[in-house]
């Protein structure tokens, strides 16, 4: 990713504050699906994107389609303005 401003919408913004609280899942895939508390994303084309931009990723391996959580990257922090003293710690 450029170290440009990344713009987004107010579609990916609430996404991506979903992955930062810890409430959202993806699927292991080449396009991979998004779901909030345990919902299915209903943007699916906008939660391609955001994984394809690098700023949401795995937040392990798994198998092809298998649910794992979901990760804000630095990068997806950054378009965010989130810094590391504001992330949720893992316990």
């Amino acid at each position: 990713m450029s170290r440009q401003a990344i713009e987004l919408n107010n579609r990916e913004r609430a996404a991506l504050r979903a992955v930062a609280l810890g409430t959202a899942e993806m699927t292991c895939s080449c396009e991979p699906d998004l779901f909030i508390d345990g919902l299915a994303y209903c943007d699916q084309f906008t939660a391609h994107r955001l994984s394809h931009r690098e700023l949401v990723k795995p937040a392990r391996t798994g198998k092809p389609g298998e649910r794992v959580p979901a990760l804000l990257t630095t990068t997806g922090q950054a378009a965010l303005g989130i810094t590391k003293a504001k992330t949720k710690v893992a316990a």
